[in-house]
């Protein structure tokens, strides 16, 4: 028996990966747009108040258990900035290529380029659940002040994976879903739901 669920995102890519990764345990996952579930309100600090306000909005207008992720970049010598606001960090509106160029002129001064990728995820069975299941994964790197690759979206042409001698725009999607902050949470999210 399978059990709906709703992903508080219309990010295809999400979909098709959450997807994937949950069918095997027993969850159809469905986009919130599906419900005409409004995008939430990001207004915290940290990426766990984040996508814990995005699976309760979900979670309270479909009537279903929700699922949210927060994630960003992070880069130590700016003390963790962009992080949650890595979206949106040279401002609105949203801008990939922007954000990229503040990044890297903001770590221009700093002789530490290292930086962590960083995800959470939240699952609620009900809006109200006082216990949420909640998993984590981080992915170390280094921003780089040119672009490699054509692969992957955001911040991937200037995050070098020494490990791998890449960035993760070099990486291939299958590479990029085994090794990153977002996969390691979604496979520890799954053990959790076991």
């Amino acid at each position: 028996m399978t059990q709906r669920l709703v992903l508080a995102s219309n990010n295809a890519g999400k979909l098709k990966e959450f997807g994937e990764m949950l069918a095997p345990i027993g969850f159809e996952i469905h986009p919130q747009g599906e419900f005409n579930v409004p995008e939430a309100e990001e207004p915290h600090l940290t990426f766990v108040e984040n996508a814990l306000a995005k699976a309760r909005h979900a979670a309270r207008i479909t009537g279903l258990p929700a699922l949210a992720d927060d994630s960003g970049v992070c880069a130590n010598a700016l003390g963790g900035a962009p992080g949650v606001i890595s979206a949106r960090y040279a401002g609105e509106p949203k801008s990939d290529a922007r954000n990229n160029e503040k990044l890297v002129a903001d770590l221009t001064s700093h002789d530490d380029k290292s930086a962590y990728y960083y995800c959470v995820l939240v699952f609620v069975r009900h809006a109200d659940d006082p216990r949420p299941v909640i998993a984590e994964g981080r992915w170390d790197g280094e921003i780089i002040a040119a672009p490699r690759g054509q692969g992957g979206f955001g911040y991937d042409p200037y995050f070098w994976l020494p490990a791998q001698g890449k960035t993760v725009a070099e990486l291939s999607a299958d590479e990029k879903n085994r090794l990153s902050h977002r996969g390691q949470a979604l496979r520890a999210l799954v053990e959790k739901l076991r």
